[in-house]
């Protein structure tokens, strides 16, 4: 389990905090999405949970970060990133090596997996990337949208009990978005990862998170299941927040007083409300 405790973080060199009195919890086995406008403090959360802060990025710290029991502060960043996986926005920052295959072997053999586990961990995480076909190929020839998938197959390829993204599909089209997320969702559900994603692809994250954490400057302003936090979807749209059109629709119809149920979250939900106010109607 994360545990967050009121935590606030100012980075050096600045007056204002970056994140003010985060209460946070996240359950084994959550899919957490995390949106906020710009500048809201999304991925200062992301690195406090992997120890990137305070360890990396110096800063006043106050409060609590603590993940699976271990104390962020007291703790060596190794020791957290043995179950906590990041793949954050700067790709090329996080790669070590010239090959997608030699970027996947380099955390197996930093993380002792031994050797006869080494082959089928990099065919799988390959195969769950969708890019078995780049296993040969040099980094620096990639797209950003292929850097992206291949720092994710490094990431899962160390099966971490957290996982947390921070805009994983920024670089990729339609297509491979949903292939990521479908992939977030299997490891969320059968193999029981806590899966955390900063998303601005709002429609996208809400259809597979269980969860919505709304930040806005620094503070979190909302925390609840999705259709808990879509329900006040004017109040997102003043922190900077675009609600899925589904949801725009669903909560126009609660507004001249068509409709009672629950915030729609996906383009079936949305149709079987239209369905149900337009047979109401005749």
């Amino acid at each position: 389990m994360i545990s967050i405790k009121d935590f606030s973080f100012t980075y050096k060199g600045s007056d204002v905090p970056a994140l003010s009195g985060i209460n946070l919890e996240i359950e084994d086995g959550d899919f957490i999405g995390i949106i906020g406008g710009s500048g809201a403090g999304k991925t200062t959360l992301a690195h406090s949970i992997c120890a990137v802060i305070p360890h990396y990025r110096p800063g006043d710290f106050y409060g609590s970060v603590t993940v699976n029991g271990m104390d962020t502060i007291d703790t060596p960043p190794e020791d957290i990133a043995k179950i906590t996986a990041c793949v954050m926005q700067d790709i090329d920052s996080q790669m070590t090596t010239s090959v997608v295959e030699d970027e996947i072997l380099f955390g197996l053999e930093n993380f002792s997996v031994p050797a006869e586990e080494t082959e089928q961990r990099i065919t799988e995480a390959l195969e769950e990337a969708g890019i078995p076909e780049l296993r040969y190929r040099n980094l620096n020839t990639l797209s950003g949208g292929q850097k992206q998938k291949a720092a994710i197959a490094a990431i899962i390829a160390l099966k971490p009990k957290i996982l947390i993204l921070d805009e994983p599909t920024g670089e990729l089209d339609p297509q491979s978005s949903v292939r990521i997320f479908k992939m977030l969702k299997r490891l969320n559900e059968e193999h029981g990862v806590t899966v955390i994603v900063i998303e601005q692809k709002i429609m996208l994250l809400c259809e597979y998170a269980k969860k919505l954490a709304v930040l806005n400057r620094g503070r979190l302003l909302e925390y609840g299941s999705v259709r808990e936090v879509l329900k006040d979807a004017a109040r997102l749209k003043e922190t900077g927040v675009s609600c899925p059109r589904v949801t725009d629709i669903s909560e126009e119809l609660r507004r001249r007083g068509l409709y009672t149920g629950p915030a729609a979250v996906n383009v079936d939900e949305a149709a079987e409300i239209v369905k149900g106010v337009c047979e109401a109607d005749d």
